[in-house]
């Protein structure tokens, strides 16, 4: 009152105000603070009582985790200092690789394959997924390269020792784990690349939708590790088939409705890895195609249909047609043998393996198969389950009747 001028009722009333405002303000405080407790010990209680809320909390957590931390590492962890080729470490010797049909790929050295008892069957029982089974093997060199192709047009490449080894039975390592694929993303094709065939050597590739490629295989020498466009696809379109060739080549290419073409490789001029391509064969409207081969004398084209329907046909009964035509037919379908699911060339000394949507599998000897002609719907090799169909075919060594002296000996070699 002295140092402001006031009068006792006027300093009262100031008093009187702020010690208001004060003690309403706290009390404000401590009631928002006693409620907001109240609700946190609801939601603990909550999720002390449901595992599932346990369980989903982790998962924003690692998802927020990862959001923030999931980026490219920007520096490479290795033992190496200075300039020492990881070639020179490495010793040489020959593998064989295989890719199985779900995407699993795997080496292990040629020798594994001596010594096995007779009568099984071979690498296709070494997956440890019943429905799974090995559709491409390779032996190559540890020092070779391999192409990895996948149905999105894009070409991956891996050293040979830099796919794990893993034991014969063994299902092997899962293709995302060693590529930087996209979702939805599937190899298609797997192919060696030893270094003598770089110069002078050919990349065809085919799509679903009639288009073909061919490229020189020297454009492909230096394939980052997050993969390079090996073909330019349209949005509805996909890679089907890839074939390594020496520029003399025919190839051979078969349509779902039944319909096929050949054509020297001479009929595409070489075109750059950005390219699209150019028309194989002139599709009808929803036909698509299903296989792309090289043509080699001594085989025999091999259809199937969906039906689990089959023949063998020689390969002069194709004659060698312009690109881009509309093709011969190659099988006589009806409702009975459905649509033709593959055409690829087969060696009678072989085994095929037809596998169904619903993980049905069947073994079957190339040379049971009838030889038919082009104009006709084959025999049944398969009885396939109602609203089931054949998806997928693959080649296989055959397998050799039972020797009980070799198998004594356990000497065979596979």
């Amino acid at each position: 009152m002295t140092r402001f001028g006031l009068s006792e009722r006027q300093a009262q009333a100031i008093l009187d105000m702020r010690l208001q405002r004060l003690t309403g303000l706290e009390r404000d405080k401590i009631e928002a603070e006693y409620a907001e407790l109240q609700k946190l010990i609801a939601y603990y209680k909550a999720v002390l009582a449901d595992e599932g809320m346990v369980l989903g909390i982790i998962k924003d957590e690692m998802l927020e985790i990862k959001r923030k931390y999931a980026d490219e590492r920007r520096t490479e962890i290795s033992a190496l200092d200075g300039e020492i080729d990881m070639l020179d470490l490495i010793a040489e010797e020959d593998m064989v690789v295989t890719l199985t049909h779900y995407g699993y790929v795997k080496r292990l050295p040629k020798a594994t394959y001596r010594a096995q008892k007779r009568g099984g069957k071979g690498v296709v029982g070494a997956t440890t997924r019943e429905e799974d089974f090995v559709e491409q093997m390779y032996v190559v060199s540890t020092h070779d390269v391999l192409m990895f192709f996948t149905n999105r047009g894009r070409v991956y490449q891996l050293n040979c020792y830099q796919i794990p080894e893993a034991g014969r039975t063994a299902r092997g390592t899962a293709m995302v784990n060693l590529l930087q694929l996209d979702a939805g993303e599937k190899v298609t094709a797997m192919l060696p690349v030893p270094e003598e065939k770089v110069a002078g050597h050919y990349l065809i590739m085919a799509t679903k939708n009639g288009v073909i490629k061919r490229t020189e295989l020297s454009e492909f020498t230096n394939v980052r590790r997050s993969g390079l466009i090996a073909l330019v696809l349209r949005e509805d379109d996909e890679l089907i088939g890839v074939a390594l060739t020496d520029g003399s080549y025919e190839l051979l290419l078969g349509t779902r409705d039944g319909m096929a073409i050949r054509f020297p490789e001479t009929d595409m001029r070489p075109i750059g890895r950005a390219a699209m391509g150019v028309k194989s064969i002139d599709l009808a409207k929803g036909d698509e195609v299903v296989d792309m081969c090289p043509v080699f004398p001594d085989m025999k084209v091999l259809s199937i249909t969906d039906n689990g329907f089959g023949k063998l046909t020689e390969i002069d009964e194709y004659r060698v047609q312009s690109r881009g035509g509309k093709g011969i037919k190659a099988m006589n379908l009806t409702q009975k043998t459905g649509k033709l699911t593959c055409q690829l060339l087969a060696d009678e000394a072989e085994d095929i393996l037809l596998i169904t949507d619903d993980g049905t599998i069947i073994r079957t000897p190339v040379d049971s198969i009838s030889t038919l002609g082009r104009n006709t719907q084959g025999v049944r090799l398969m009885r396939v389950a109602e609203g089931s169909k054949v998806v997928c075919v693959a080649r296989a060594e055959a397998e050799e009747e039972s020797d009980d002296a070799e198998e004594e000996n356990g000497d065979e070699e596979i």
